[in-house]
């Protein structure tokens, strides 16, 4: 940002070199960082932030929008689900001690999904640091091993330098959750505003230069290969290399299998998408995965969930990693070439060297196995002839009615496989997911962030009645916003995942896994939120059209079979081809 254009913003009296509160300059740096929404809860060690926000979201044309949640975890969740389908870094503001601590689960959660977001945190007086004062804690030390970087802004005078340091390291390379540590001296402290810009931070390099050998290495590879074979992460999302992924694809030929994190980084509907991968996934991508002769990963890292047993995995196959992280090369699966760069720009120099290629018979292979599930899988589960209501026919409604344009969020379980399973995406940045950690209660915050994120899609959340109880104070948020979350709440009164993998390796002894709800229509009725209720599947799609209809969030429960399990499965220790289409539990 010039001077000039500086000068153009209306900065409510106060000119460049002059002297305010390091509250003030917060306000003046997040707003040169673009952001107008922000998630968070007031607390005392907070207050003179909120005090200026206070002015700056009353105006005639205001700054920020500023989304109480009800919970500092919430705030962290609601910044990740913003991130995750805007492209932009997400903002919570906290307060001090617990206030703080409770946002460091959605720290993690978007350390672990590569998710740019910047908490703020009130801190006690520099003075009293050491102390225990009122609502201290360690939060640099707490944070540091589950964020890209963490610092305690000291001083008023650090307020800008470290703001644009933070949004810069957050939303740079490999995104990932910053975290700064504001003591309330610097938010009173008095220092002159200097608007700056951070492009560069001394020892962090988060763009590589991709080799163009490793890029001639791979080319050679997957010109040579006959059953080559891609591995499709959120990099590729992360990145915005979607278009760059299909000239890749199609230009060789190339059948590919995404994670749960990239589900949406290729359509539902393209002819080269063979589904998803892993534990959960399709049975057709993860058996010929142990086939294929090259291996192209592309934005993922290999996580255990995706490579079964290790030892087992895709030995007969040449492994070509193409990430942004050098870190992640070898740290799982050895690789044979390792193309370090951001995606965005390694595909296409790999494609500008790649033949025009056919491999019908190799993509022809998939066929019968993607046949199979379809038989004894898939049309059992979206299509069942009787008994109650299934996860996956609701999910698979839901997809048809939205017409594969909505932004699925789900919460962590059975929900989450049964949706990213049978929902469809034709458009990218369309999956809200806790991947890595796999944090339960996600889902609510997360799909109020996505509908701030994302104003103009329609948000569909599934979750079920365990997560969903974890994060039930948020309808608090939905009712004051009126964030127009769909929410389909897939009620089995069971903590559905957990009691699954207790039928199959406990002998079916399910130690604490059934719920007692409550009667969810008189907790919607309590936060003026329409509900309905769908028990009969003749009423399915009229409900959901329903839903669908009105303005404004909406509650469906549908009361789903209580032991249904999720397959295929690859259960734990096997290798990836051993998947099981039927559980024998």
């Amino acid at each position: 940002m010039t001077e000039d254009n500086i000068k153009e913003v209306p900065w409510a009296g106060i000119r460049i070199g002059e002297e305010c509160t390091g509250a003030e300059i917060l306000m003046r740096a997040l707003y040169q960082e673009s952001v107008r929404t922000i998630f968070g809860y007031p607390g005392g060690a907070i207050m003179p932030v909120y005090d200026a926000l206070y002015t700056y979201t009353r105006k005639r044309d205001p700054w920020f929008r500023h989304v109480l949640v009800r919970h500092e975890q919430a705030a962290a969740h609601a910044a990740e689900g913003y991130a995750r389908v805007s492209g932009e870094v997400g903002v919570a503001v906290v307060t001090s001690g617990p206030g703080a601590t409770n946002t460091l689960t959605g720290v993690a959660d978007a350390m672990m999904d590569s998710t740019p977001i910047v908490v703020i945190a009130g801190q006690v007086g520099v003075a009293s640091l050491g102390t225990d004062a009122f609502q201290e804690v360690d939060l640099v030390g707490m944070a540091q091993p589950i964020s890209k970087w963490s610092y305690q802004i000291r001083s008023a005078e650090d307020v800008a330098w470290a703001v644009n340091r933070a949004f810069y390291i957050a939303r740079s390379g490999r995104p990932g959750p910053v975290v700064l540590d504001f003591p309330r001296n610097a938010q009173t402290g008095k220092a002159k505003w200097m608007p700056g810009k951070a492009d560069n931070v001394r020892s962090y390099n988060p763009y590589p230069e991709v080799s163009e050998e490793a890029v001639r290495q791979a080319a050679e590879l997957i010109n040579k290969a006959q059953k080559p074979f891609a591995l499709v992460g959120q990099g590729v999302e992360l990145g915005g290399a979607q278009q760059e992924l299909k000239a890749f694809l199609e230009k060789a030929d190339i059948p590919a299998g995404r994670t749960l994190m990239g589900l949406s980084a290729l359509p539902s509907d393209h002819p080269l998408n063979m589904g998803m991968l892993g534990m959960h996934g399709n049975y057709a991508p993860n058996v010929k995965e142990q086939e294929c002769d090259v291996l192209i990963a592309i934005g993922m890292r290999f996580s255990d969930r995706v490579t079964g047993r290790l030892d087992s995995y895709a030995r007969q196959a040449k492994i070509i990693h193409l990430d942004i992280d050098p870190s992640e090369i070898d740290k799982n699966v050895k690789t044979d070439v390792a193309v370090v760069g951001d995606c965005k720009v390694s595909l296409p120099a790999i494609t500008s060297l790649l033949h025009e290629a056919s491999h019908q018979e190799w993509r022809d292979s998939f066929k019968p196995l993607q046949a199979e599930e379809q038989q004894e899988v898939i049309t059992p589960s979206i299509h069942p002839t009787g008994g109650p209501l299934l996860m996956g026919e609701v999910v698979n409604a839901v997809a048809e009615a939205t017409e594969g344009n909505a932004v699925l969020v789900n919460d962590v379980g059975l929900n989450q496989m049964f949706s990213c399973r049978y929902f469809k995406y034709k458009h990218k940045r369309s999956v809200v997911s806790s991947g890595g950690l796999g944090t339960m209660g996600f889902g609510l915050p997360a799909a109020v962030g996505a509908t701030f994120g994302a104003p103009d899609r329609t948000i569909c959340l599934f979750m079920g009645d365990g997560g969903f109880q974890m994060s039930i104070q948020e309808l608090g948020t939905i009712m004051e916003q009126q964030a127009p979350v769909k929410m389909i709440l897939l009620n089995n009164n069971y903590l559905g995942n957990v009691r699954q993998w207790q039928d199959l390796m406990f002998n079916h002894r399910h130690s604490f896994t059934r719920m007692m709800n409550p009667c969810y229509e008189i907790i919607a009725r309590g936060y003026g939120i329409p509900y309905s209720v769908a028990v009969d599947r003749a009423d399915l799609k009229a409900k959901i059209a329903e839903m669908l209809s009105i303005d404004g969030p909406y509650l469906l429960e549908c009361a789903v079979k209580e032991d249904e399990n999720v397959t295929p499965m690859i259960t734990p220790g096997s290798a990836i081809d051993e998947m099981l289409l039927h559980l024998d539990i």
